[in-house]
């Protein structure tokens, strides 16, 4: 019997921060410029090079201290983080922070007006004369530096954590699911960020999540900051060299205003198949109007929120490494001809490149780390790529009783990661841009069922 007892304490050692128990929580936050100078290469080259500012680019987290090792959350106004990339920003957190990779959760917020980085990518364009053209290695890794600073200045100024707030705020007229079936189940047309397509504005919003969800941190009676998960794609137009943080950082410059020392920090749910469509053409005065309208929700989630005290062993965080299933596993020679025929478009070689490095990575092993953290009834869930909003909506429904959000757009490696049922129905989003296969959703339902059990 007492070998059972000590095999199963062996068992279930990992899920749990032994430490917690006697040690006080606490949390600082830190905040970084991440704009780009002008000429640098916007949405991996895919849109015009920057010519102005007109916001700038900012880098937000928060550090949790006293709960095991130090965990960091940050969102940055980036339209993504792929392979390397993603590897090099969080072993340049956890090394400021004090703590290991796995428990650094970093995502961008998907502007397209905005730099992305993926070093691999790079590095094999600049060996074959295509260099500089879809990102600047050399920022990225400035700005890795830049945000590591950050992080690393902020734990002196660390503040104690009694309690936690949770809330939620439903958003009108923002989000609606890009993907319009047509009568025969498949894809009849995508509803894209700006659609100026006849029926995207008469047709049904779709499947989205309507709520913006947010959870505090609060000394006493002071909040620290406050953390907000809403599900869309966050552009209203771009694509004319303007650098911006778009609607979405507009709703969150709003909080700012209405919220004077609170950090403020917002991260893209699981928007990869969600975008503003349905209440959007591209017109310029949109941007603000979404803006309000996102701000709005997360003001309502912020004035409802309810309060319920935390010590450090009400907090836990799990990792659940995963290799995503190859679409093309076998199509790295083709790829690389495209990468080496002087014929083709940048875009086109740009696009087999990044497609090349997911799946060398993949195939030699290297996993994508999932994440949750929990603190009492509350679950934040950080997983990769452009995520379709079903993965979201069924996290929810698996602990439909605690409060559960979603950051997506973590390890934009895979692209658009689709349902099972969305490969057979056609459409852009299950197409080329995604580079794992139909059998991806088995995995991620696996993984999210594991990251969310209940406490050991």
């Amino acid at each position: 019997m007492k070998r059972r007892l000590f095999v199963n304490t062996l068992l279930t050692a990992p899920l749990l921060d032994l430490q917690a128990s006697t040690a006080s929580l606490s949390l600082t936050t830190f905040d970084a410029d991440i704009t780009p100078p002008l000429q640098s290469p916007l949405c991996h080259g895919n849109v015009m090079p920057a010519r102005e500012i007109i916001t700038p680019l900012i880098a937000r987290g928060v550090v949790i201290l006293g709960a095991g090792k130090p965990m960091v959350l940050c969102a940055m106004d980036w339209v993504a983080l792929a392979n390397e990339s993603h590897q090099a920003i969080r072993e340049a957190l956890a090394q400021a922070a004090g703590t290991s990779s796995d428990r650094v959760a970093v995502h961008t917020v998907h502007q397209h007006d905005a730099p992305g980085s993926d070093l691999g990518t790079e590095q094999l364009l600049a060996a074959h004369d295509l260099g500089g053209r879809f990102s600047n290695a050399r920022l990225d890794c400035e700005i890795f530096k830049r945000i590591a600073a950050a992080v690393k200045t902020s734990l002196a100024h660390a503040r104690p954590v009694t309690h936690i707030g949770t809330g939620s705020g439903k958003v009108e007229k923002v989000a609606s699911n890009r993907r319009v079936l047509g009568p025969d189940g498949k894809v009849a047309f995508s509803r894209m960020s700006a659609s100026r397509h006849p029926l995207a504005a008469t047709s049904p919003e779709g499947t989205i999540d309507p709520l913006v969800r947010l959870i505090s941190f609060w000394n006493g009676d002071s909040a620290l900051a406050a953390l907000t998960y809403y599900a869309t794609h966050p552009m209203s137009y771009y694509g004319k060299g303007g650098v911006n943080w778009d609607f979405v950082g507009g709703a969150r410059a709003l909080m700012d205003k209405t919220l004077p020392g609170v950090a403020m920090i917002h991260f893209n749910g699981a928007g990869g198949n969600v975008t503003a469509g349905k209440y959007n053409d591209g017109k310029p005065e949109n941007r603000p109007l979404l803006a309000e309208r996102l701000a709005k929700g997360m003001k309502t989630a912020w004035e409802t929120q309810t309060k319920q005290p935390v010590q450090a062993s009400d907090v836990e965080w799990r990792v659940h490494p995963v290799s995503l299933p190859l679409r093309n596993p076998d199509a790295e020679a083709e790829l690389f001809k495209t990468l080496t025929d002087s014929k083709r478009t940048f875009a086109q070689r740009a696009f087999a490149t990044r497609e090349m490095v997911f799946i060398r990575r993949t195939q030699a092993g290297i996993q994508i780390p999932l994440s949750c953290l929990r603190i009492g009834h509350a679950h934040v869930l950080h997983m990769p790529a452009e995520l379709f909003v079903e993965y979201q909506l069924a996290a929810q429904q698996m602990m439909p009783q605690d409060f559960v959000a979603m950051a997506a757009y973590g390890d934009n490696g895979p692209g658009y990661i689709g349902t099972e049922i969305a490969y057979s129905q056609g459409g852009y989003e299950t197409g080329p841009v995604s580079r794992v296969s139909p059998e991806v959703e088995k995995v991620l339902l696996g993984a999210l069922r594991s990251l969310l059990a209940n406490p050991a």
